[in-house]
């Protein structure tokens, strides 16, 4: 990393050259780029240009990070930017840039951290109270150093010193007015960085920022922690309410926006799409349709994650893309078992597999690299597989189904066919339970049961809704074997099939019900 000394001007330095003050910026409500991907998305197009913002998060939560992604963004634009710090020094500044790769080349680091002289007892005031003495010095040396550089971008770390410093709430109020005037005079988008020191709500900065961006994290029982955004105030932009993912990453901060299916209205053709398999597209009346959501629901080895494969891999056949995301199984487990069926196309480039890792993945991180797949030319089919690990892996997330309702309706309006595969509890009878009823989010809902018939273990599928139009209502016999994936006639001679022990009501003749001999 670039050395950053040379942009360094340390506390008790010669105070910088006085300037002329600068100009307003006269497009006040531009955006600024926040140089965080994803936020300016939230944002609803950046910052303001010339306002004053205040970002509040406990230590950890990634207020620095965002901080310098900010200025840096400002610097690579050609803009003087400007980083004043009350408690790091800039080598701890420098360290934390180094830990993502970055240069602090082009910022401006002013400290104003109190040195070792003043822990010596002839340094100590016993007349005056350091909100008399220090706060003037401390504001002085802030001005000074802004009228120096000119910067349009200003980052004050922390609010917390100028709090203590103050001592009143009505000194506090006053320096932050002063100084958000100052800086709106001279064209300067703000941001300053409290760590809450002062309190959940701070009421007094709240009031005075423009905008107000809140970082939050908390840990899990199991996992790495989370971290959510959430945006409280912004003037005069309409921006996306509500909690919103991020993580820290090498990159930096990444927010990913909630998902918000109203933004996803595109026109899209109820297209079907063949599942590759004749008697599979008739079961379910001509087959899948574009923009809509199917449920395979069945229990533990019943053929719902190979019929989902089969779908993916009949879309990949026809040219499109698709893409799977595992929760419970890896995909060379899967495409092993692909190979040993015969279903071609596991391996192409068109489908792609991701074993998800919910111990790592946010909620809201899973919901955008889906969309992203989604988006990508010539995607048909989604599948997430299982629904069961998607929503069981994560326990402490609330409203996980309704943020899968959210993400459904996006991919459904991005003319995608999404598939989840759920687990049933048990393996024959007909008291099977689901541990995630999401029947309601689908628009068709494909049963797979386990039947026992002449001293075998069969199983049979079919669909019992559907709403974007006609269906079979039979039950047929789904087989699986080194030729793929086989549906039998209607098992007609058979009721009780899915109880799972089913009963004949007229003699089978030469064959069994499902035709074979």
């Amino acid at each position: 990393m670039a050395k950053t000394g040379e942009n360094v001007v340390r506390d008790g330095d010669a105070n910088p050259r006085s300037a002329e003050v600068g100009t307003p910026v006269h497009a006040a409500l531009q955006p600024v780029a926040s140089g965080v991907s994803g936020l300016d998305e939230v944002l609803g197009g950046g910052y303001t240009a010339g306002r004053l913002y205040l970002v509040e998060g406990f230590p950890g939560t990634g207020k620095t990070t965002l901080a310098l992604q900010f200025l840096m963004e400002g610097v690579s634009r050609g803009e003087p930017a400007l980083y004043v710090t009350l408690s790091e020094t800039a080598e701890e500044l420098a360290a934390a840039a180094e830990s993502h790769g970055w240069s602090l080349d082009g910022i401006r680091i002013r400290e104003l951290i109190p040195s070792e002289e003043s822990l010596r007892p002839d340094a100590q005031s016993t007349v005056f109270h350091p909100s008399e003495i220090e706060l003037g010095q401390t504001t002085a040396e802030i001005l000074a150093e802004a009228e120096a550089v000119r910067p349009t971008r200003v980052v004050l770390d922390s609010l917390s010193e100028l709090r203590l410093l103050a001592g009143t709430e009505l000194r506090y109020r006053r320096q932050v007015i002063a100084l958000k005037q100052f800086f709106a005079k001279r064209g300067c988008t703000t941001l300053m960085l409290d760590d809450r020191s002062g309190g959940d709500q701070d009421r007094q900065l709240r009031s005075v920022a423009n905008g107000i961006v809140v970082l939050e994290q908390h840990h899990p029982a199991y996992g790495a922690e989370r971290r959510r955004l959430l945006v409280v105030k912004h003037r005069a932009t309409r921006y996306r309410g509500g909690f919103h993912d991020f993580a820290i990453r090498p990159e930096g901060v990444i927010v990913f926006p909630r998902v918000v299916a109203a933004e996803e209205r595109h026109p899209t053709s109820r297209e079907q799409l063949s599942t590759g398999l004749p008697r599979l597209d008739a079961l379910l009346g001509g087959g899948l349709e574009r923009g809509t959501s199917t449920l395979i629901s069945g229990a533990a080895g019943s053929g719902k994650s190979t019929i989902a494969l089969q779908v993916a891999s009949a879309a990949v056949a026809r040219g499109e893309r698709a893409a799977m995301f595992l929760f419970d199984e890896s995909p060379t487990t899967l495409q092993t078992r692909a190979r040993g069926l015969g279903i071609a196309g596991s391996d192409s480039e068109r489908l792609s597999i991701r074993q998800v890792d919910p111990a790592e993945l946010s909620p809201g991180e899973f919901a955008i690299e889906t969309l992203a797949e989604a988006r990508r030319a010539g995607t048909s089919i989604v599948v997430i597989d299982s629904l069961n690990g998607y929503l069981n892996a994560m326990p402490e997330e609330r409203f996980l189904v309704t943020q899968l309702h959210e993400l459904l309706t996006s991919l459904g309006q991005l003319g995608i066919a999404t598939i989840l595969v759920g687990v049933q509890h048990g393996i024959i009878g007909s008291t099977m339970e689901s541990p995630v009823d999401a029947s309601y989010l689908a628009d068709t809902i494909l049963q797979l049961r386990y039947f026992e018939t002449a001293g075998e273990v069969r199983q049979a599928i079919s669909v019992i809704k559907k709403r974007a139009g006609r269906h079979e209502r039979t039950i047929r016999e789904l087989m699986m074997g080194p030729t793929g994936l086989q549906l039998g006639e209607p098992l007609r001679h058979y009721q009780g099939v899915l109880t799972g022990q089913p009963t004949p009501i007229t003699p089978a003749g030469p064959g069994d019900a499902s035709g074979r001999p």
